[in-house]
């Protein structure tokens, strides 16, 4: 469902395992374009997409995968759930999703979110770390800083420090959303989540990173043991550097809070600073966690993917598509259990799912104690 920018190389992915693949779209010549940029013509069949078109095709043991925007997920799933139709999407689990759980459950329909690239690889990163870590430490207590930053940049920085390459209201939208993190030992909320920025170096490059969304609940979706003292636990978003120098006039207009005015701006700046064909995007994704106790004994590790895209793909696309593609192979084969799932299911699951990207053509980088 989908044939945006983020349709990318998963769905050949997709083709090695599925029977038949159909892209649905607004429209058939959106999805005919779609094919023919990824080399596909001839061997997915596009369809224009309504809600009657789609439910007239479905058949219990088809999946559903939906690089729609988020909001359109939980009327697709509903369809899905009706019609014993499995679901797939790189989002962050829903509200609806949850509460859809028991009954996905009783009647076989995988419900799969969280699979792409944030959320997704970062979920991966964060279940290997947390689950080696345990390994070493035991049944001692620790302190533990957990740090999660991911960010789609220009390969190429200009001035603005950015380039638009998905929704602009979207990305004017989640710096106006609070973001919620653990700070020394309790959680805090950055009412606006530019203003909680800092400096990180990554791989002997300096970054500005600040928090994003809701991290606490992540504490019990990754298992963190109970006898670990959280000090820190941020989830956020990486911009290059300057980047905060650079968007100052943007951030005046977001304290302003004049809706009628972001969106235009959202627009504005949407077309001066576009991705063009010719400019290439990078992506960066660093999970750190510090484990340590009272007693100078330490337990470091993290990981790094740090990629560019290319003439045939954007590195966005690549680093969602092909995580999703493995879960819709997982389901395929009959490995994922019915109800909700995100992404992993501990660290032995997601060192086997990294592994399977690695082969893929996902580079990242691990660096764990001896």
């Amino acid at each position: 469902m989908g044939a945006g920018l983020s349709t990318g190389s998963g769905l050949a992915a997709v083709l090695r395992t599925a029977a038949r693949v159909r892209l649905w779209h607004r429209g058939v010549d959106r999805a005919e374009k779609a094919l023919d940029r990824l080399g596909l013509s001839g061997r997915v069949a596009p369809r224009a997409f309504t809600p009657e078109a789609l439910s007239a095709e479905l058949t219990p043991g088809d999946i559903v995968v939906s690089m729609l925007p988020a909001r359109e997920h939980d009327a697709l799933l509903r369809v899905c759930v009706d019609h014993r139709v499995h679901f797939a999407c790189s989002s962050y689990a829903s509200d609806t999703m949850r509460a859809l759980d028991p009954v996905a459950a009783a009647n076989g329909t995988v419900v799969l979110a969280e699979a792409g690239l944030d959320p997704g690889i970062d979920h991966l990163f964060a279940h290997s770390l947390i689950g080696r870590a345990g390994e070493r430490w035991g049944d001692a207590p620790a302190r533990v800083r957990f740090t999660s930053y991911c960010g789609g940049v220009p390969a190429v920085p200009n001035a603005f420090r950015y380039r638009f390459s998905w929704a602009p209201r979207g990305v004017l939208g989640a710096l106006r959303t609070p973001a919620r993190h653990v700070a020394n030992g309790v959680p805090v909320t950055a009412v606006r989540p530019w203003e909680a920025a800092v400096t990180r170096t990554v791989g002997g490059e300096t970054f500005e990173v600040y928090p994003n969304r809701d991290s606490v609940p992540f504490i019990a979706q990754y298992g963190l043991p109970p006898q670990w003292s959280v000090d820190t636990f941020v989830r956020g978003t990486l911009r290059l550097e300057g980047w905060l120098n650079a968007w100052e006039p943007v951030f005046a207009e977001l304290r302003r809070g004049d809706d009628t005015r972001i969106a235009s701006l959202a627009d504005e700046l949407a077309a001066r600073h576009p991705t063009t064909d010719s400019d290439r995007d990078r992506v960066v994704l660093t999970v750190s966690l510090d484990v340590r106790d009272d007693a100078g004994d330490t337990w470091e590790g993290h990981y790094l993917l740090d990629t560019v895209g290319d003439a045939a793909e954007s590195a966005m696309a690549r680093c969602v598509s092909r995580p999703l593609a493995d879960g819709v192979g997982q389901i395929l084969h009959g490995l994922l259990p019915a109800g909700l799932t995100c992404a992993a299911r501990g660290a032995d699951d997601s060192e086997r799912a990294l592994a399977r990207l690695a082969e893929q053509g996902i580079d990242f980088t691990r660096h764990l104690p001896d």
